[in-house]
């Protein structure tokens, strides 16, 4: 388990547990976290901030937070003590999911004629639109293509996990898995 990260909800399948995509979306994959992440981005610190703009019950907002702060997303710093009230500050990890949360949000605006976004990602000095995308960081190549990049075992897999990568030469062009046993040499 990566520092930081609390242990897996049990309503993760046990195969799914060292799948990183799995354990991921164990953290970030509810909704109202990926909108508190969001806003943490938009620069809200506070818990009334939160509240107030997410429309979110108080202790909804409580409990996604004691989350965040326990995964090691965010720091929760006191920033007033009489009363003593605390923010909810970005950790280095926190801020790590920027890029899929830009992802996620260009997405969303792909499926939308352009007149219908209501959020745009604009560079900061030129208020020019942008188009982001996930790129290779050693040749710059876009990585959406399923043909081109696919997932495999990695050092650490598992028996099930191999056996699962081992039938990638049975998947269709579009990368769905073919139910094949995998190959014996």
């Amino acid at each position: 388990m990566t520092e930081g990260m609390v242990s897996m909800p049990s309503r993760i399948r046990l195969e799914d547990r060292e799948c990183p995509l799995s354990t991921t979306v164990a953290h970030v994959g509810e909704w109202w976290t990926l909108l508190i992440l969001h806003d943490a981005f938009d620069g809200y610190t506070r818990f009334d901030q939160f509240l107030e703009n997410l429309g979110i019950s108080s202790s909804m907002l409580t409990a996604r937070l004691k989350a965040l702060v326990a995964d090691g997303l965010l720091e929760r710093r006191p920033y007033q003590t009489n009363p003593e009230r605390h923010e909810y500050l970005l950790t280095d990890l926190g801020r790590s999911l920027r890029p899929v949360l830009v992802a996620l949000a260009a997405w969303g605006n792909s499926r939308l004629a352009a007149g219908e976004r209501s959020m745009i990602l604009v560079d900061a000095n030129s208020g020019e639109e942008v188009e982001p995308v996930v790129v290779d960081a050693k040749t710059g190549r876009r990585l959406d293509d399923s043909n081109a990049y696919v997932f495999t075992a990695g050092p650490a897999a598992s028996t099930s996990m191999r056996s699962r990568y081992s039938t990638r030469d049975h998947r269709t062009p579009h990368g769905a898995a073919h139910h094949t046993e995998p190959h014996t040499a």
